[in-house]
């Protein structure tokens, strides 16, 4: 699954190709067309709330369904926090709503104190004995972690769903992988590429058009690659380190990517429209997802050498912008980044830190181990931890969404 974004080479400006699927690549120089401030706000609150909520939707319906098919009293299932704007109370018991913040959801338990699923070990000592047996807290610990990994799960489920029917059903623009032309002096001249070249794959990812070979150079700013092609028939394997090289895109946005200096000359006969297979698109899916996990893993781990670029965290501010700018590109480009926000979310929600699902699990896989669960002491204090963590976190994107980028736009 790749974009349908093809650069003349890997400094120029990106062609782009109506319909094809992929996601939205950061790679490659594109115009500066700033938009009015009232057009970007009157296309990033819609889109971002629109997206937003579908995929918070998915990951609550993913806990939620499977706490269903265990038995488990399900008190509310929100889209937003805060006080409830309008909703409804289902035969069960559970209460369906919208609430006034739009930033998240929650499924709430019978007997759990708050929506980030704290017990109240009050209320549940209180429970009559056919309510007690369907509250969360009682149940395996096995159904428990089944029930907390179902959200991320859901998450990574429906980010498959949306980029395979895309491939299927647009398919994808591609170039052949040859490269034309190597820059004196540049990054791939010193590693030994040369024209003619055909890329094969990249860190061991295929290579099945340029536009491969150019994401993946631009994914890996100052981080070795290791790149596989053929020269005249033979195989050949090199190593590389992308030069880091901040870019521009059309919205006036600034991007760290790679480069490493070819080019490649784009005819209209080169761009050729590619539909695979039913089974060909599942591989082809399944290995775009793995490319955005192992990148987002880099991502994080370069800031734990040094390497990390804080301009490109952003927050709910800077997702919202991103939002109105992609919506502006077409519903295909929106839906392509609501799926990449999806598999985000989904992967951030599986970090051991209390307050969110992967907390929940480390506490349940600890209780697994020891055969008894952590004393309700350690609980609350990992609470209060997680919960200054992800406020922390939410101060800083905030921060850096807004007085810190305005402050390198000024500037």
């Amino acid at each position: 699954m790749r974009p349908g974004l093809f650069n003349r080479n890997l400094d120029a400006k990106p062609v782009n190709k109506s319909g094809a699927a992929g996601l939205p690549r950061v790679s490659g120089r594109m115009e500066i067309e700033l938009f009015e401030p009232s057009l970007q706000l009157l296309y990033a609150i819609p889109a971002f709330l629109l997206v937003l909520t579908i995929i918070v939707f998915v990951h609550e319906m993913g806990h939620y369904l499977v706490a269903r098919w265990n038995g488990i009293a399900i008190q509310a299932f929100s889209i937003g926090f805060g006080p409830e704007v309008i909703g409804f109370t289902d035969r069960r018991g559970t209460r369906w709503k919208l609430s006034a913040i739009p930033l998240g959801g929650y499924v709430r338990f019978v007997g759990d104190m708050n929506p980030a699923g704290v017990p109240d070990h009050e209320a549940i000592a209180a429970a009559d004995p056919e309510l007690a047996r369907s509250l969360f807290v009682n149940k395996s610990v096995w159904r428990r972690m089944a029930v907390v990994l179902a959200g991320p799960v859901a998450n990574l489920i429906f980010t498959f769903l949306v980029l395979y029917a895309l491939l299927l059903g647009y398919g994808r623009y591609t170039l052949p992988p040859v490269i034309d032309e190597v820059m004196a002096g540049s990054v791939a001249a010193e590693a030994g590429l040369a024209p003619g070249d055909r890329i094969v794959a990249v860190d061991g990812y295929r290579v099945s058009g340029f536009e491969d070979f150019q994401r993946l150079v631009a994914t890996a700013p100052e981080r070795q690659v290791t790149v596989e092609l053929e020269r005249a028939g033979a195989p050949l394997t090199l190593a590389m380190t992308p030069a880091a090289t901040e870019i521009t895109d059309r919205f006036g946005n600034t991007h760290r990517v790679g480069r490493i200096g070819v080019t490649r000359n784009v005819e209209d006969t080169d761009v050729t429209l590619y539909h695979p297979g039913p089974v060909e698109a599942v591989s082809l899916t399944l290995e775009e997802m793995r490319f955005i996990v192992q990148r987002t893993g880099e991502f994080l781990g370069d800031f734990f050498v040094g390497r990390g670029d804080i301009e490109q965290i952003g927050g709910p501010v800077k997702v919202a912008r991103v939002s109105g700018e992609v919506a502006t590109m077409g519903v295909i480009a929106l839906i392509n980044l609501m799926a990449l926000l999806s598999l985000n979310i989904g992967i951030f929600n599986l970090l051991p830190i209390p307050m969110l699902d992967g907390g929940h699990l480390a506490y349940y896989a600890y209780e697994a181990v020891r055969g008894k669960p952590m004393s309700q002491k350690l609980q609350e204090l990992g609470f209060r931890f997680g919960f200054a963590i992800v406020v922390s976190l939410m101060v800083f994107t905030l921060f850096n969404d807004t007085i810190l980028e305005a402050l390198r736009r000024w500037s």
